[in-house]
């Protein structure tokens, strides 16, 4: 028997993520579990010391950037499903979701990938590779575009029609 009842979405906004959100809502409605949707900003103090360079750093800065991404989370919530709203500050965006996880005990991370070329996929890395090495749970990574398995409810199909 699978059991979930803590789902964690982690999204940084882009197609790939909206479609992981599909798919752990899907999941967190047939097991009745509450979605954790989790975006982590990046700390612009951390980036700014780092550099060589002098900067200037203005304090409401990232007050902004973490305000428009509360808003963005609160844009993508589902009222049929309860959700919590996590936002994290860190430049290590990996190690902060699995971290998550260890701590609220979460059954399931739903995470999208963006299926970067192999030359990309070195310069960069990849958050979720990095989430599915270390996280304390499976992890399902979704690729965007691909070929989907959640089809919309017939039910809230018709309702909106």
């Amino acid at each position: 028997m699978i059991l979930l009842n803590h789902v964690l979405v982690a999204t940084d906004f882009g197609e790939a993520s909206d479609a992981a959100l599909s798919y752990g809502r899907a999941l967190a409605r047939t097991f009745g579990a509450t979605i954790h949707l989790l975006h982590v900003t990046e700390n612009v103090y951390l980036k700014a010391v780092g550099t060589d360079t002098y900067s200037v750093v203005f304090p409401e800065l990232q007050r902004d950037v973490d305000e428009e991404a509360r808003r963005q989370l609160r844009n993508r919530m589902d009222q049929d499903t309860p959700t919590d709203i996590v936002l994290l500050t860190s430049n290590a965006p990996a190690a902060s979701i699995v971290d998550y996880a260890k701590a609220h005990q979460i059954d399931l991370i739903v995470v999208g990938t963006h299926g970067r070329g192999a030359v990309a996929h070195l310069l960069m890395g990849s958050v979720a590779e990095k989430v599915v090495r270390s996280a304390p749970c499976p992890v399902l990574t979704v690729r965007q575009p691909e070929r989907e398995f959640v089809v919309p409810d017939a039910l809230s199909v018709l309702a909106k029609a």
